[in-house]
Order: structure tokens, then sequence, then C-alpha cells
């Protein structure tokens, strides 16, 4: 390494190394309850408490309170050290050397070492685990990621090693520029070794779950309740405020707004879109309206008819009034979605579509001759089955997409809701035609939304493209951002023209929160929002 390089380097680590670790922050003028304790609204039932299956918000919302990994992310979404104080990368930028944390320690005492790490990333990409993330491993170019998930390797020949308790290395095949970003994502947690061997799928029982993080698991009702209870052997516990935080899965958003309105409830998840007006007006103090790294979709199974055809995807998604859409049905910041990558992604310049520049009047004509052109008419009607997971703002929007389809082009959609794991479960075993989809980004950076995509993404279409393939291949060696986002607009181009998904808008983030909640991030494009960085105020 050269000279100068080095001094860089070191710097650098320096500058890591010394960098704050988020936490609750509690201004002096405060004064806290003496009551601690917090209750969040979640959705959907939560599917998982395991980091190596979490695949979906309300898993990762708990999740993220009760296990860390080697970095976190502070109120602005900057990633910042975790259970790693400290890195280095060799001079072709392949190689991480993580320092982690002394005193570091798991909910029962034992010391986390980097031997945790290693266990818990083979676990991941072993492909007898079955966990939907390894190929988030590939996508992180990790070393033998790829050929271990495709059973063509040991699962321990991957890149990732414990020099010792306190070192771990990770290989990569390739320069990953935003791999530091990817390792604050649940799947990068580790997982206690003994608990998962001795109690197979239920090690994550409150009697047997082992954490790592601000908080353990104290109960768990199945649709009724999650708590969580502090865990004093925290690293960090001595900043932590909340002493308990209770997380209540509630798919009726009217039902989760009257149990804040009275009080049970102090952070909610989402409320009646038909609200939204009323509530700024009469709670502008309790509703918060964020920047959000998520695009909503809907999905075709490309590998039935006639979804296989471009241009009855491309007629189905031309014929969406969005601006309906974000201004009248949702209106709550949302933004018309074209492509895949939101615009609160950091450094990413869209380009521009040629369908979304035309009017609504031309893209719906466009849509009639796409639709015509593959068979389809007033006398032989396009006709399919949309599914969605049960909330009523899913269902509202499925109503109102299948209201224009059969305006415009005369198509008859059969709507069909889905309990949360059933859905889940459809779209893994592809069992679907059309549905209702949503990807909130693993990081802020604009492969995580276009790596979803690629022939190795998690991609439940299974659509495959090699130009697209391309672009994001290239997007990954390219010197400088610039160069980068030139081939992240190649991507947008060529899904575009084929139209594997159907873009619908791109979120923003509203919740409600009761006035005496402190320390919740309004800035964090990402969902990221910890229970430990948050505190109750007298009141």
């Amino acid at each position: 390494m050269q000279g100068s390089n080095m001094s860089k380097l070191a710097a650098l680590v320096a500058l890591i190394v010394a960098a704050p670790v988020m936490a609750a922050e509690v201004p002096a003028n405060v004064t806290l309850s003496d009551i601690q304790e917090i209750v969040r609204g979640n959705g959907d039932e939560v599917p998982t408490l395991d980091p190596a299956f979490s695949s979906d918000t309300s898993s990762s919302r708990v999740i993220q309170d009760m296990f860390e990994g080697l970095v976190s992310q502070d109120g602005d979404g900057n990633i910042i050290p975790a259970l790693a104080t400290g890195w280095k990368k060799s001079d072709d930028a392949k190689v991480y050397t993580f320092s982690l944390r002394k005193g570091a320690k798991w909910s029962n005492g034992e010391p986390v070492t980097a031997y945790d790490f290693e266990y818990s990333f083979k676990r991941v990409i072993d492909p007898a685990t079955g966990s939907n993330y390894a190929w988030y491993y590939t996508m992180a170019h990790i070393l033998n990621a790829d050929a271990i998930s495709e059973s063509k390797m040991p699962k321990d020949e991957l890149g990732v090693k414990a020099l010792d308790d306190l070192t771990l290395q990770i290989t990569l095949d390739k320069p990953v520029p935003y791999f530091e970003k990817m390792l604050a994502h649940p799947s990068m947690f580790p997982v206690y070794r003994k608990v998962v061997e001795k109690y197979g799928d239920a090690w994550t029982k409150p009697e047997h779950i082992v954490t790592n993080s601000a908080y353990k698991l104290s109960k768990w009702v199945i649709n009724e309740r999650i708590v969580l209870e502090r865990n004093p052997a925290y690293w960090d516990d001595a900043k932590t405020v909340i002493n308990k935080v209770t997380y209540l899965p509630i798919q009726d958003m009217t039902a989760e707004y009257n149990r804040f309105r009275t009080g049970e409830i102090d952070i909610t998840s989402s409320f009646p879109l038909e609200q939204y007006n009323a509530i700024k007006k009469q709670r502008p103090d309790e509703l918060l309206t964020m920047p959000s790294l998520g695009t909503y979709y809907y999905l075709f199974n490309i590998d039935k008819k006639p979804f296989d055809d471009a241009r009855v995807r491309k007629a189905l998604a031309y014929a969406i009034d969005r601006d309906v859409v974000t201004k009248v049905i949702l209106g709550q910041g949302q933004l018309p979605a074209y492509g895949v990558t939101p615009p609160s992604v950091s450094g990413f310049k869209a380009p521009e579509l040629a369908w979304a520049e035309m009017s609504q009047k031309e893209r719906n004509a466009k849509a009639k001759e796409l639709l015509e052109a593959a068979g389809y008419s007033k006398s032989n009607p396009l006709e399919f089955e949309l599914i969605y997971n049960t909330m009523e703002s899913h269902k509202k929007l499925a109503i109102v997409m299948a209201s224009m389809w059969k305006k415009n082009l005369g198509v008859k959609v059969e709507l069909a809701n889905q309990e949360w794991k059933t859905f889940l479960q459809k779209l893994s075993q592809k069992d679907f035609t059309v549905a209702r989809y949503a990807w909130n980004g693993d990081y802020n950076e604009a492969s995580t939304f276009l790596s979803y995509f690629e022939t190795t993404g998690m991609n439940y279409s299974k659509w495959s493209n090699a130009a697209y393939d391309e672009a994001m291949e290239n997007a990954i060696k390219a010197a400088d951002n610039a160069k980068r986002n030139h081939y992240y607009q190649q991507a947008e181009l060529v899904f575009a023209q084929d139209m594997p998904a159907i873009p619908l808008y791109h979120y923003t983030r509203s919740v409600l929160k009761q006035k005496y909640v402190g320390g919740y991030s309004v800035t964090n494009a990402a969902e990221a929002r910890f229970t430990k960085d948050l505190y109750i105020e007298k009141h």
C-alpha cells in the first residue's frame, strides 16, 4: 500500500472508530416519565423473528430491537459502528477486516464473538437453511456465496472467517462500493449458535431465544402482541431509556387509529388513508410524514400466460392513472412511479422514460393498442386474478386498479385477499398471476431496488434479462458514482421496455406519534426506527 493511500485509510478508520453510536439522546430540558414503556402498532402479524428469514417490515422492526450487526444507522440514516468498532479494507477493496467491540454480550451473558458472525453468515447461505435472503449475500458479492447457494460448494468456503474472538474478515469476489451499507440488514445479524442448534425452528420462542441488542423477547402471543423487555446485558444498556416495548399486529387501520386516540398506542404503523386530511388538521403535532425508501408494485408471474408477453404487461402498466392514485386515493405526498428506484435514494438520478412523458390519454391509447396486438379486445377480454395481503388500503387500491383496467381496456379482474403468511408463501411458490407487492430498500443506494430484479435477485416474478444483468454488473464495477448512475439508468430503461412489474408509486412514510414520545427520527428515509433511541417525556 502506497504511503498516501495508507494515510487516507488510517484517517478513515480513525474516523469510523471515533464516530458516535446512536442511542437515546435526551435533551437537558426534558423531564422523563417514571414509566418508560411504549406500545407500537406493527401492521401484519410477524411471520418470523429469525434474522435469516426476515423479508418484511413487520418482522424487521422487532428483530432490529433484539439483534444488532457489525454496523447500524443513526437518525439520519448514516452508517455507524455497532458491534464493530472499526474496520479497514485491502488495497483492492475486496477484503474487509472488522474489529469487534470488547465487552459485547448475548442476553445470557456469553460474549459476542467473531465466530458468532462466521456461523451466522454461513447459516444464511447454506441451502439447507432455506433462507430467502441467501440472494442478498450473492448481491453483496461475498466470496463463493453464489456457488454455495446453488449447492456447488460447501458453506465453509464462504468468504467469512473469524481470525480470533474479536477480529472478523470478510472477503468479496469483487469490490462493492456500498458494502458497508449492506451490513445493516437483519440477514447479516449474528444469532446464538447453541440455541439455534438445540431448538431448531423453535429457537425464537421466548423461553429459548438469546438476543444481543437492547431488548429480549418476553412474550409472543400470535395475532395479539409481542412484548420485549430491556436487555441489561446489552453493551450500550446505560444509554437505553425505554424498559419495555409492545408490538401490536393490527391490520385494520381504523382500529389502530382508534387505539391511538385513546392513548393505548404510542406510535402507529399507519392510519386510514381517507382520514389523512382530517388528521392533518386535527392532529398536526402528532402526524409525521417522512421520506421513504419504498416502491409499490403490481408484480407479474411471467411464467403464466399471457404475462409472458411484454405487450400485455406494458398495457396494464400504461392504463393506470398514477396522478389519481397519488393525489386522490392516497394523498400523503406519494410520488407517481414509472421506474424502480425512488427519488429519495441518495445519489440517484432517474433516466427519461418515454412512457412517463406521455399524457394519460396517450398512455391509455398506447395500452389499448398493445393489448389488441396481443390478441385481446372487448370480444375477447383479458381476465386474471389479482392477489393482495389483507389490509384495507391494499383492497381499496386494488378496486381502483380493477376499475381503471375495466374502463380503459375492458379487462376483467378478480380480486383475492390473503392473510400475510399465506400471501408470502404464494409469492415464494409462484402461485399467483398478478400480485400486489412492495419493496423497501435494505440500504440507501439504488442497487437495493434494482438488484431485486436481477436473475439472481429475490425476484418473485423470475424475470431474467441479460441486458439488465449486464447493466447491473457494470454498475458495481464503475469507477465513480456518476458512471454507476449511468448504468443504473440503463437498467431502468431495460426494465421499462420489458415491464416485469408495474411500478405504481414511491412511498412516503406517515405515522401518528404521541407528543410525549421523543427521539423518533423524521429524516431517515429507511425504515429503521429503533426503540433504544426513544424515550417517554413526563405527561
